[in-house]
Protein backbone atom coordinates (compact mmCIF):
# COMPACT_ATOMS: atom_id res chain seq x y z
CA UNK A 1 0.00 0.00 0.00
CA UNK A 2 2.79 2.39 1.19
CA UNK A 3 4.45 1.81 -2.45
CA UNK A 4 1.47 2.20 -4.57
CA UNK A 5 1.28 5.66 -2.58
CA UNK A 6 4.77 6.67 -3.60
CA UNK A 7 3.87 5.94 -6.92
CA UNK A 8 0.93 8.52 -6.74
CA UNK A 9 2.57 10.87 -5.56
CA UNK A 10 6.00 10.60 -7.00
CA UNK A 11 7.26 13.17 -8.81
CA UNK A 12 6.10 15.91 -6.26
CA UNK A 13 8.41 16.99 -3.16
CA UNK A 14 7.05 14.66 -0.69
CA UNK A 15 8.07 11.95 -2.31
CA UNK A 16 11.78 12.15 -2.00
CA UNK A 17 11.12 11.63 1.61
CA UNK A 18 9.37 8.30 0.68
CA UNK A 19 12.10 7.36 -1.76
CA UNK A 20 13.22 4.53 0.46
CA UNK A 21 10.07 2.32 -0.17
CA UNK A 22 11.38 1.75 -3.91
CA UNK A 23 13.82 -0.66 -2.51
CA UNK A 24 12.71 -4.02 -1.97
CA UNK A 25 15.31 -4.39 0.65
CA UNK A 26 13.94 -1.58 3.12
CA UNK A 27 10.24 -3.17 2.79
CA UNK A 28 11.60 -6.78 3.80
CA UNK A 29 12.91 -5.44 7.07
CA UNK A 30 9.91 -3.47 7.34
CA UNK A 31 7.38 -6.07 6.66
CA UNK A 32 9.28 -8.29 9.35
CA UNK A 33 9.17 -5.84 12.03
CA UNK A 34 5.85 -4.34 12.06
CA UNK A 35 4.58 -7.66 11.92
CA UNK A 36 6.58 -8.48 14.67
CA UNK A 37 5.20 -5.26 16.53
CA UNK A 38 1.53 -5.67 15.72
CA UNK A 39 1.96 -9.63 17.18
CA UNK A 40 3.77 -8.43 20.04
CA UNK A 41 0.90 -6.12 20.80
CA UNK A 42 -2.33 -7.51 20.25
CA UNK A 43 -1.14 -11.16 21.52
CA UNK A 44 -1.86 -10.96 25.11
CA UNK A 45 -5.56 -9.44 24.11
CA UNK A 46 -6.10 -11.90 21.74
CA UNK A 47 -5.61 -14.69 23.55
CA UNK A 48 -7.35 -13.28 26.67
CA UNK A 49 -10.52 -13.26 24.01
CA UNK A 50 -9.67 -16.85 22.88
CA UNK A 51 -9.35 -18.33 26.75
CA UNK A 52 -12.64 -16.41 27.46
CA UNK A 53 -15.17 -17.74 24.44
CA UNK A 54 -13.57 -21.27 25.09
CA UNK A 55 -14.02 -21.00 28.31
CA UNK A 56 -11.22 -23.88 29.35
CA UNK A 57 -12.37 -26.54 26.91
CA UNK A 58 -10.21 -29.23 25.44
CA UNK A 59 -7.90 -28.37 22.84
CA UNK A 60 -5.63 -31.70 23.13
CA UNK A 61 -6.24 -34.06 20.37
CA UNK A 62 -7.58 -37.92 21.82
CA UNK A 63 -4.36 -39.61 19.63
CA UNK A 64 -1.74 -38.25 21.84
CA UNK A 65 0.71 -39.21 24.57
CA UNK A 66 -0.90 -38.83 28.16
CA UNK A 67 1.91 -36.48 29.23
CA UNK A 68 -0.96 -33.78 27.02
CA UNK A 69 -3.32 -33.78 29.18
CA UNK A 70 -2.32 -31.55 31.21
CA UNK A 71 -1.98 -29.16 28.70
CA UNK A 72 -5.96 -28.82 28.64
CA UNK A 73 -7.80 -25.71 29.19
CA UNK A 74 -4.94 -23.92 26.74
CA UNK A 75 -6.81 -21.81 24.06
CA UNK A 76 -6.67 -23.05 20.28
CA UNK A 77 -7.00 -20.63 17.28
CA UNK A 78 -3.93 -18.65 17.96
CA UNK A 79 -3.26 -18.84 14.36
CA UNK A 80 -5.36 -16.13 13.62
CA UNK A 81 -3.28 -13.38 15.10
CA UNK A 82 -0.55 -14.79 12.77
CA UNK A 83 -2.90 -14.56 10.18
CA UNK A 84 -3.45 -10.90 11.17
CA UNK A 85 0.13 -10.03 11.25
CA UNK A 86 1.11 -11.54 7.55
CA UNK A 87 -1.62 -9.57 6.15
CA UNK A 88 -0.29 -6.85 8.03
CA UNK A 89 2.81 -6.62 7.08
CA UNK A 90 1.96 -7.63 3.41
CA UNK A 91 -0.69 -5.19 2.64
CA UNK A 92 1.42 -2.13 4.26
CA UNK A 93 4.81 -3.08 2.76
CA UNK A 94 4.60 -5.28 -0.56
CA UNK A 95 3.54 -4.11 -3.93
CA UNK A 96 -0.34 -4.82 -4.25
CA UNK A 97 0.28 -4.61 -8.01
CA UNK A 98 1.96 -7.91 -7.80
CA UNK A 99 0.00 -11.01 -8.54
CA UNK A 100 2.40 -13.70 -7.23
CA UNK A 101 1.73 -11.56 -3.76
CA UNK A 102 -2.37 -12.16 -4.30
CA UNK A 103 -1.66 -16.06 -5.11
CA UNK A 104 0.10 -16.34 -1.78
CA UNK A 105 -1.90 -14.77 0.25
CA UNK A 106 -5.26 -16.45 -1.38
CA UNK A 107 -3.63 -19.44 -0.38
CA UNK A 108 -2.68 -18.71 2.98
CA UNK A 109 -6.18 -16.77 3.85
CA UNK A 110 -7.97 -19.89 1.90
CA UNK A 111 -6.41 -22.47 3.91
CA UNK A 112 -6.71 -20.32 7.42
CA UNK A 113 -10.58 -20.26 6.52
CA UNK A 114 -10.27 -24.11 6.06
CA UNK A 115 -8.28 -24.21 9.76
CA UNK A 116 -11.06 -21.99 11.10
CA UNK A 117 -13.84 -24.30 10.13
CA UNK A 118 -11.76 -27.40 11.34
CA UNK A 119 -11.40 -25.72 14.64
CA UNK A 120 -14.96 -24.07 14.64
CA UNK A 121 -16.39 -27.58 14.74
CA UNK A 122 -13.57 -29.44 17.20
CA UNK A 123 -14.95 -27.00 19.60
CA UNK A 124 -18.42 -26.48 18.57
CA UNK A 125 -18.89 -30.46 18.79
CA UNK A 126 -16.58 -30.62 21.52
CA UNK A 127 -14.61 -33.36 19.79
CA UNK A 128 -11.15 -33.34 18.00
CA UNK A 129 -12.21 -34.81 14.65
CA UNK A 130 -13.07 -31.38 12.68
CA UNK A 131 -13.47 -30.94 9.23
CA UNK A 132 -13.67 -34.24 7.59
CA UNK A 133 -10.30 -34.94 5.60
CA UNK A 134 -11.98 -35.36 2.44
CA UNK A 135 -13.73 -31.92 2.66
CA UNK A 136 -10.45 -30.34 3.88
CA UNK A 137 -9.02 -31.70 0.58
CA UNK A 138 -11.88 -30.37 -1.94
CA UNK A 139 -11.68 -26.97 0.02
CA UNK A 140 -7.30 -26.98 -0.51
CA UNK A 141 -7.92 -27.99 -4.26
CA UNK A 142 -10.67 -25.29 -4.64
CA UNK A 143 -8.17 -22.45 -3.07
CA UNK A 144 -5.24 -24.10 -4.92
CA UNK A 145 -7.04 -23.39 -8.44
CA UNK A 146 -8.40 -20.16 -7.60
CA UNK A 147 -4.70 -19.17 -6.93
CA UNK A 148 -3.78 -20.49 -10.36
CA UNK A 149 -6.37 -20.09 -12.66
CA UNK A 150 -7.34 -17.22 -10.84
CA UNK A 151 -4.31 -15.31 -10.50
CA UNK A 152 -1.61 -17.12 -11.96
CA UNK A 153 -3.34 -17.22 -15.00
CA UNK A 154 -3.97 -14.82 -18.06
CA UNK A 155 -7.17 -15.84 -19.96
CA UNK A 156 -6.86 -13.13 -22.80
CA UNK A 157 -4.25 -12.40 -25.84
CA UNK A 158 -2.41 -9.20 -26.31
CA UNK A 159 -5.53 -7.76 -28.46
CA UNK A 160 -7.84 -8.37 -25.38
CA UNK A 161 -9.67 -11.44 -27.06
CA UNK A 162 -9.99 -14.55 -25.30
CA UNK A 163 -7.76 -17.07 -26.15
CA UNK A 164 -7.92 -19.86 -23.42
CA UNK A 165 -6.02 -19.91 -20.05
CA UNK A 166 -2.01 -19.90 -20.32
CA UNK A 167 -0.06 -19.86 -17.12
CA UNK A 168 1.59 -17.25 -15.86
CA UNK A 169 4.08 -19.72 -13.62
CA UNK A 170 7.46 -21.10 -15.67
CA UNK A 171 6.58 -24.85 -16.14
CA UNK A 172 9.79 -25.94 -15.84
CA UNK A 173 11.49 -28.03 -13.02
CA UNK A 174 14.16 -26.61 -11.55
CA UNK A 175 16.88 -28.52 -9.47
CA UNK A 176 18.15 -28.06 -6.41
CA UNK A 177 22.40 -28.62 -7.14
CA UNK A 178 22.11 -28.45 -10.78
CA UNK A 179 22.32 -25.58 -12.94
CA UNK A 180 18.89 -24.68 -14.98
CA UNK A 181 21.22 -24.72 -18.28
CA UNK A 182 22.02 -28.58 -17.67
CA UNK A 183 18.96 -30.25 -16.69
CA UNK A 184 15.22 -27.71 -16.85
CA UNK A 185 12.67 -30.00 -17.76
CA UNK A 186 9.37 -28.45 -19.25
CA UNK A 187 5.99 -30.42 -17.26
CA UNK A 188 3.72 -28.36 -19.32
CA UNK A 189 0.01 -28.92 -18.13
CA UNK A 190 1.17 -31.26 -15.72
CA UNK A 191 2.89 -29.15 -13.76
CA UNK A 192 -0.63 -27.66 -12.77
CA UNK A 193 -1.10 -31.22 -10.94
CA UNK A 194 2.42 -31.22 -9.15
CA UNK A 195 2.33 -28.10 -8.00
CA UNK A 196 -0.74 -28.61 -6.30
CA UNK A 197 0.91 -32.12 -4.40
CA UNK A 198 3.33 -29.56 -3.73
CA UNK A 199 1.07 -27.29 -1.83
CA UNK A 200 -1.39 -29.27 -0.11
CA UNK A 201 1.33 -31.65 0.82
CA UNK A 202 3.25 -29.18 2.53
CA UNK A 203 -0.38 -27.84 4.29
CA UNK A 204 -1.05 -31.04 5.83
CA UNK A 205 2.98 -31.84 6.63
CA UNK A 206 2.96 -28.52 8.86
CA UNK A 207 -0.73 -29.54 10.52
CA UNK A 208 0.81 -33.28 11.18
CA UNK A 209 4.02 -30.89 12.99
CA UNK A 210 2.15 -28.74 15.23
CA UNK A 211 1.60 -31.47 18.13
CA UNK A 212 4.24 -29.70 20.89
CA UNK A 213 4.20 -26.70 21.92
CA UNK A 214 6.72 -23.95 19.62
CA UNK A 215 7.71 -27.17 17.65
CA UNK A 216 5.73 -26.04 13.50
CA UNK A 217 6.27 -22.31 14.42
CA UNK A 218 10.24 -22.13 15.19
CA UNK A 219 11.11 -24.11 11.39
CA UNK A 220 8.36 -22.05 9.54
CA UNK A 221 9.95 -18.93 10.61
CA UNK A 222 13.47 -20.78 9.22
CA UNK A 223 11.65 -21.74 5.97
CA UNK A 224 10.09 -18.50 4.96
CA UNK A 225 13.19 -16.53 5.97
CA UNK A 226 15.31 -19.01 3.69
CA UNK A 227 12.69 -18.46 0.83
CA UNK A 228 13.02 -14.51 1.31
CA UNK A 229 16.45 -15.29 0.08
CA UNK A 230 15.69 -17.36 -2.42
CA UNK A 231 12.58 -15.10 -3.74
CA UNK A 232 14.96 -11.90 -3.68
CA UNK A 233 17.88 -13.54 -5.73
CA UNK A 234 15.17 -14.52 -8.28
CA UNK A 235 13.34 -11.40 -8.33
CA UNK A 236 15.74 -9.10 -7.64
CA UNK A 237 17.32 -6.03 -9.85
CA UNK A 238 20.46 -6.19 -8.54
CA UNK A 239 23.17 -6.83 -10.69
CA UNK A 240 26.67 -8.22 -9.88
CA UNK A 241 30.33 -7.91 -11.64
CA UNK A 242 31.44 -11.12 -14.22
CA UNK A 243 33.29 -11.61 -16.85
CA UNK A 244 32.07 -11.91 -20.24
CA UNK A 245 34.38 -12.96 -23.19
CA UNK A 246 33.27 -11.99 -26.70
CA UNK A 247 34.83 -12.01 -29.69
CA UNK A 248 38.53 -13.32 -27.49
CA UNK A 249 37.61 -9.62 -25.94
CA UNK A 250 37.35 -9.69 -22.20
CA UNK A 251 35.29 -7.14 -20.16
CA UNK A 252 33.98 -7.13 -16.75
CA UNK A 253 29.94 -6.61 -17.07
CA UNK A 254 26.72 -6.56 -14.75
CA UNK A 255 24.37 -9.59 -15.00
CA UNK A 256 21.31 -10.41 -12.36
CA UNK A 257 21.91 -12.06 -9.51
CA UNK A 258 19.49 -14.64 -10.75
CA UNK A 259 21.30 -15.61 -13.89
CA UNK A 260 24.79 -15.30 -12.12
CA UNK A 261 23.40 -18.18 -9.44
CA UNK A 262 21.71 -20.06 -12.46
CA UNK A 263 18.47 -19.90 -11.03
CA UNK A 264 14.87 -19.26 -13.02
CA UNK A 265 14.30 -15.69 -12.86
CA UNK A 266 10.72 -14.96 -10.90
CA UNK A 267 8.59 -12.06 -11.87
CA UNK A 268 7.65 -10.37 -8.64
CA UNK A 269 10.66 -12.97 -6.16
CA UNK A 270 11.22 -9.40 -4.16
CA UNK A 271 7.69 -8.74 -3.48
CA UNK A 272 7.55 -12.49 -2.18
CA UNK A 273 10.62 -11.78 -0.04
CA UNK A 274 8.10 -9.19 1.67
CA UNK A 275 5.43 -11.57 2.09
CA UNK A 276 8.39 -14.21 3.82
CA UNK A 277 9.87 -11.57 5.64
CA UNK A 278 5.91 -11.26 7.18
CA UNK A 279 5.43 -14.59 7.99
CA UNK A 280 9.15 -14.34 9.82
CA UNK A 281 7.50 -10.92 11.75
CA UNK A 282 4.13 -12.67 12.53
CA UNK A 283 5.83 -16.16 13.34
CA UNK A 284 8.47 -14.82 15.62
CA UNK A 285 5.80 -12.79 17.66
CA UNK A 286 3.34 -16.14 17.71
CA UNK A 287 6.70 -17.82 19.06
CA UNK A 288 6.71 -15.50 22.05
CA UNK A 289 3.47 -17.27 23.00
CA UNK A 290 3.49 -20.74 22.16
CA UNK A 291 7.15 -21.68 23.25
CA UNK A 292 6.92 -24.39 25.92
CA UNK A 293 4.80 -23.91 28.10
CA UNK A 294 2.71 -22.44 25.32
CA UNK A 295 -0.06 -19.88 26.38
CA UNK A 296 -1.88 -20.77 22.92
CA UNK A 297 -1.78 -23.32 19.98
CA UNK A 298 -2.28 -22.12 16.41
CA UNK A 299 -5.01 -24.80 15.92
CA UNK A 300 -5.56 -25.57 11.92
CA UNK A 301 -6.55 -21.61 11.67
CA UNK A 302 -2.22 -21.49 11.84
CA UNK A 303 -1.09 -24.54 10.85
CA UNK A 304 -2.64 -25.30 7.48
CA UNK A 305 -2.63 -21.59 6.41
CA UNK A 306 1.15 -21.31 6.77
CA UNK A 307 1.61 -25.18 4.95
CA UNK A 308 -0.42 -23.37 2.02
CA UNK A 309 2.05 -20.13 2.44
CA UNK A 310 5.53 -22.54 2.57
CA UNK A 311 3.53 -24.68 -0.66
CA UNK A 312 2.52 -21.73 -2.10
CA UNK A 313 6.10 -19.89 -1.98
CA UNK A 314 7.85 -23.43 -3.41
CA UNK A 315 5.61 -23.36 -6.69
CA UNK A 316 5.89 -19.53 -6.96
CA UNK A 317 9.27 -19.01 -6.06
CA UNK A 318 10.50 -22.36 -8.18
CA UNK A 319 11.60 -24.51 -5.84
CA UNK A 320 9.60 -26.82 -5.78
CA UNK A 321 11.82 -29.69 -5.21
CA UNK A 322 14.61 -28.15 -3.34
CA UNK A 323 11.37 -27.54 -1.03
CA UNK A 324 11.84 -30.87 -0.02
CA UNK A 325 15.04 -30.13 1.78
CA UNK A 326 13.38 -26.32 3.06
CA UNK A 327 10.81 -28.44 4.70
CA UNK A 328 12.98 -31.53 6.13
CA UNK A 329 11.18 -31.38 9.58
CA UNK A 330 7.50 -30.97 7.87
CA UNK A 331 8.83 -33.97 5.49
CA UNK A 332 10.28 -36.39 8.14
CA UNK A 333 6.68 -36.23 9.97
CA UNK A 334 4.57 -36.58 7.23
CA UNK A 335 6.43 -38.94 6.00
CA UNK A 336 6.74 -41.28 9.28
CA UNK A 337 2.83 -41.09 9.20
CA UNK A 338 2.68 -42.25 5.69
CA UNK A 339 5.67 -45.30 6.82
CA UNK A 340 3.64 -45.95 9.90
CA UNK A 341 -0.20 -46.28 8.22
CA UNK A 342 2.00 -48.69 5.29
CA UNK A 343 3.26 -50.87 7.70
CA UNK A 344 0.79 -51.52 9.72
CA UNK A 345 -1.87 -51.92 7.08
CA UNK A 346 0.49 -54.41 5.05
CA UNK A 347 2.20 -56.46 8.28
CA UNK A 348 0.13 -55.38 11.16
CA UNK A 349 3.16 -54.00 13.03
CA UNK A 350 3.86 -50.27 13.68
CA UNK A 351 7.78 -48.92 12.59
CA UNK A 352 7.21 -46.04 15.36
CA UNK A 353 5.60 -45.77 18.69
CA UNK A 354 3.21 -43.17 17.56
CA UNK A 355 2.74 -41.49 14.42
CA UNK A 356 4.18 -38.64 13.98
CA UNK A 357 7.65 -38.98 14.75
CA UNK A 358 7.70 -36.82 17.43
CA UNK A 359 5.19 -38.24 19.31
CA UNK A 360 7.45 -41.54 18.56
CA UNK A 361 10.73 -39.43 20.76
CA UNK A 362 8.19 -38.57 23.53
CA UNK A 363 7.25 -42.00 24.05
CA UNK A 364 10.53 -42.95 24.26
CA UNK A 365 11.52 -40.76 27.35
CA UNK A 366 12.88 -38.01 25.83
CA UNK A 367 11.53 -34.36 27.39
CA UNK A 368 9.10 -32.21 25.19
CA UNK A 369 11.52 -29.23 25.19
CA UNK A 370 14.79 -31.20 24.39
CA UNK A 371 12.62 -32.61 21.25
CA UNK A 372 11.14 -29.31 20.05
CA UNK A 373 14.98 -27.93 20.37
CA UNK A 374 16.42 -30.28 18.30
CA UNK A 375 14.00 -30.47 15.55
CA UNK A 376 14.80 -26.86 15.42
CA UNK A 377 18.13 -27.15 14.75
CA UNK A 378 17.34 -29.75 12.52
CA UNK A 379 15.13 -27.10 10.56
CA UNK A 380 18.17 -24.96 10.39
CA UNK A 381 20.84 -27.40 9.06
CA UNK A 382 18.02 -28.09 6.31
CA UNK A 383 17.33 -23.82 5.61
CA UNK A 384 21.17 -23.70 5.44
CA UNK A 385 21.46 -27.02 2.96
CA UNK A 386 19.43 -25.85 0.66
CA UNK A 387 21.48 -22.05 0.69
CA UNK A 388 24.23 -23.69 0.01
CA UNK A 389 22.49 -25.47 -3.07
CA UNK A 390 22.19 -21.62 -5.11
CA UNK A 391 25.64 -21.23 -5.18
CA UNK A 392 26.63 -24.96 -6.19
CA UNK A 393 24.35 -24.36 -9.14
Amino acid sequence: MLLLIYEWIQGTDAARFLNFLRYPTFRIVAAAVASLLLGMFVGPRLIAWLRLKQHGQSNVREDTPDTHQKKKGTPSMGGALILMCIAFGTFIFADLKSRAVWAALVLTMGYGFIGFLDDWLKLSKRNSKGLAGRYKMVLQTVFYLVAIFGIMCTWTGPDGAFSGPKLLIDTKLTLPFVPTRWFNPDFGWFYVFFAWIVVVGTSNAVNLTDGLDGLAIMPTIIAASTFAILCYVAGSATRIADVETVGGVTRLVGVPLWRYLGVPEVPGGAELAVFCASIVGAGISFLWFNAYPASVFMGDIGSLALGGALGGLAVLSKNEVVSAIIHGVFFAEILSVMIQVTSFKLTGKRVFKMAPVHHHFELKGMAEPKIIVRFWIVAILCGGVALLSLKLR
